[in-house]
């Protein structure tokens, strides 16, 4: 009984799993297709031109980072080829976890003026 149960929660989930993979491909080939039509085949960070035969390594990046925001006037879509589009989702998660904003606040401040005995010291001189 326990080995029906198992294999019946397997292939819910197996279905699960294969009808998301199924809408998220039709969703990014949709943004995609739209992006490709609407701007030039050229990378937004380095330049770099596609053509048909390497098209496969230009990507759509979402500037917002959000997956699901595509409107249609392409406002939150940006070319980038992989390893600008890499590493700009690299920048981006070192900026969300590493807690950098916190550190620059706490950071601690100046005090020590190395001009401050200047004038006497050119003074004495004389």
């Amino acid at each position: 009984m326990a080995v029906n149960k198992t294999s019946a929660n397997s292939d819910k989930q197996t279905q699960l799993v294969m009808a998301a993979r199924r809408e998220q491909e039709l969703r990014e080939q949709s943004y995609r297709g739209q992006a490709l039509k609407m701007y030039p085949w050229v990378c937004g960070r380095c330049a770099r031109e596609f053509t048909h035969k390497n098209l496969a390594e230009l990507t759509v990046h979402h500037r917002n980072h959000n997956h699901d925001d595509n409107p249609a006037d392409g406002s939150n879509w940006e070319l980038l080829c992989l390893y600008c589009h890499d590493n700009e989702h690299s920048r981006y998660e070192e900026t969300r976890f590493s807690g950098i904003q916190t550190r620059k606040a706490s950071a601690p401040v100046a005090t020590h003026n190395p001009f401050a005995d200047l004038k006497s010291l050119l003074g004495s001189k004389k």
